[in-house]
Formats: C-alpha cells, sequence, structure tokens
C-alpha cells in the first residue's frame, strides 16, 4: 500500500493507546505505512488504537512494552521486525508525569519522568538506528512540548526530560543525517485529550485566554505534522524543535 507521503514504511509509535501517540499512529496508517505501537498499562486504549488504525485501512500491530526497560524495548522491537520488517520511521510518544515543586519532589517521581520520557526515547532509537543505518534511511520524531523550553511549575522532572530531548534528538541530527536519517522534535502545546476533558469548563477558559489562537490544540493537528516529518518530503528537516502550541511558546 502507497500513501500521500510517499513509500509504505514500517513504523514504530510509542505509547499510542490514546492522545498524540493514538492520533500519529492513524495518521501514519492513513498514509499508508505498516504500524506497530506499544503501549503500557492502558488495555482498553491500546484496543481502541487498533480499532482507529482498522478503521483507515491500516493492519495495526499491539506490543506491551516498558520503554523505561531496554530489554522490553529490544523485545518490542524484535516482535514488530518478525511480522513487519525493519522500522524505519520511530515516534517516541510515551510518557508520564509525576507533578509537585520541586522541594518536596523525591527523588523517585524525578527518575520516573526522566525514565520513562527521556531515557525511553534513548532506549528505541539507539535500537532503530542500526537498521536505519544500513538502510540509509530512517525518521525519527521525539514528542516533547511546550513545558520542555518553557518551564512549568509543579512540572520540573517532566519539563527537564522534554528538553532533554531536544539535546537527545539535535545530536542525533548530526551524528546521523549524512545517512540519510533525519530526527525532529514535536513540542505540543494544551492538547484536548481525556484528561483534560474531565478538567471541565475552567481548564478550556483558561487556556482559551492564554493561546493566541484562543483555543487547545487537539491530538490529530500534532499527528498530521508527526506523519509529515515522517514523510520523504520531510527529508530536508532535521535537528527542528516544531511547536504545535497556538503560538503560546513563540519567541522562546
Amino acid at each position: 500500500m502507497s500513501g500521500e507521503s510517499g513509500s509504505a514504511r514500517v513504523a514504530f509509535v510509542t505509547g499510542a493507546s490514546r492522545g498524540i501517540g493514538r492520533a500519529s499512529a492513524v495518521a501514519l496508517a492513513a498514509a499508508g505505512h505498516r504500524v506497530g505501537f506499544c503501549w503500557s498499562g492502558d488495555a482498553d486504549g491500546a484496543h481502541e488504537t487498533v480499532a482507529a488504525i482498522a478503521a483507515v485501512g491500516g493492519m495495526p500491530l499491539s506490543v506491551r512494552a516498558d520503554v523505561a526497560d531496554a530489554t522490553s524495548v529490544d523485545a518490542a522491537f524484535d516482535v514488530i521486525e518478525a511480522e513487519l520488517g525493519p522500522v524505519e520511521l520511530l515516534v517516541n510518544n510515551a510518557g508520564v508525569t509525576r507533578d509537585g515543586l520541586v522541594v518536596r519532589m523525591s527523588d523517585d517521581d524525578w527518575e520516573t519522568v526522566l525514565r520513562v520520557d527521556l531515557t525511553g526515547a534513548f532506549h528505541t532509537i539507539r535500537r532503530a538506528l542500526p537498521k536505519m543505518m544500513r538502510a540509509r534511511y530512517g525518521r525519527v520524531v521525539n514528542v516533547a512540548s511546550v513545558a520542555g523550553h518553557l518551564g512549568q511549575a509543579g512540572q520540573a522532572n517532566y519539563a527537564a526530560a522534554k528538553a532533554g530531548l531536544l539535546g537527545l534528538s539535535r545530536s542525533v541530527a548530526r551524528e546521523y543525517g549524512g545517512r540519510g536519517i533525519t530526527c525532529n522534535v514535536v513540542a505540543p502545546g494544551p492538547i484536548v485529550t481525556s484528561m483534560t476533558e474531565a478538567m471541565g469548563e475552567e481548564w478550556l477558559h483558561g487556556v482559551s485566554a492564554l493561546v493566541p489562537v484562543g483555543r487547545p490544540g487537539t491530538p490529530e493537528e500534532c499527528g498530521a505534522l508527526i506523519a509529515f516529518l515522517c514523510s520523504d518530503r520531510a527529508g530536508y528537516v532535521t535537528g527542528a524543535m516544531i511547536p504545535v502550541d497556538g503560538g503560546l511558546g513563540m519567541g522562546a
């Protein structure tokens, strides 16, 4: 199957049981790619992602994996490679939060977020790179956050991890750009998800007042950009940090 983004390729999306991960997996499937995705704790959400991918004509492969564990990442790649082929498009979306003010933040809350949100991306990139290098083709997109470059009270661990993704991504872009591999960062701002919907009208009005376009974004708006960055047409875009934040962080 061939999609509008060019040749059909093998994609792997982490943290795709809901939100931006699911939207990215669906967008990649709609573009004609063979999509594997992983999830950690939300089995019901993973089933919904399978259905959403199938609805656009894809044949998804769902794998349970903990990106913080290199052995679990290796096992997930083994399954995807055996079923679909070598991973050519990698989207690192898996993440967790453990919010709290710095003075009260425990070592475990700090380390858990860094391990999943930053080290998890390192694990998947390291595992994918050898076969991307042999193919002289690869697309890596790391999902960060506007908090990574603006900071966020109560989320020092999350902001630090997302800021770290930029340094990791630009290092990968410099090391492997000559081998046909690009690596970019997408930095979402406030996005409507099942979690934010539960926060009610007060959250919506607060976000709308802060964001220049006057509303929060959608997972699908993020997924569309991620699918483009994974396309053949995006071959001259690397080391970039592209906000999807309605102008919230402009100039930062």
